[in-house]
């Protein structure tokens, strides 16, 4: 199948392919006489577990070694186990840090209870007091983002 098919049948953009492919966790295609990308259904199936891995918020890294046990199928899974224990210990601490932003969202909404004018209102207010604070500068807004590096 051409790139556009494999785009179609796995739900992934063209460019998230070629960049996988780039990154080296989806292997470089056969070729046709007129330089077309030619995939076969193994392409489709590792570009299905790359994507369902990501689904779950892991990163290439990490993807990228399950990927190198997959290929070696007469490995040890200790270590598929181990980087799974590990990714539930980021996901525990991502959650966390999500119920304490929203803690702090709702203590920050229940400052202004009725419509002022913004000169007034309780929510700016806390916002520009809270930007004031030391460590506000300094800190780190992980929920933006997953815990670890992509």
């Amino acid at each position: 199948m051409k790139i556009g098919e494999l785009s179609a049948a796995s739900s992934t953009p063209i460019e998230t392919i070629r960049y996988y492919e780039r990154e080296g966790l989806l292997p470089l295609p056969a070729r046709s006489g007129g330089n077309f990308r030619i995939y076969e259904p193994p392409h489709l199936e590792r570009l299905q577990f790359i994507r369902y891995c990501r689904s779950l918020d892991m990163s290439l890294d990490e993807v990228r070694v399950l990927l190198r046990f997959r290929d070696d199928p007469s490995g040890d899974c200790g270590d598929v186990n181990a980087l799974l224990d590990e990714h539930i210990g980021h996901v525990s601490k991502r959650v966390k840090e999500l119920r304490s932003l929203e803690r702090q969202l709702k203590e920050l909404r229940l400052r202004c209870g009725t419509v002022r004018t913004t000169e007034q209102c309780g929510i700016l207010a806390g916002l520009a007091e809270a930007a004031q604070e030391p460590a506000a500068a300094g800190k780190e807004h992980s929920h933006l983002r997953s815990v670890h590096g992509y």
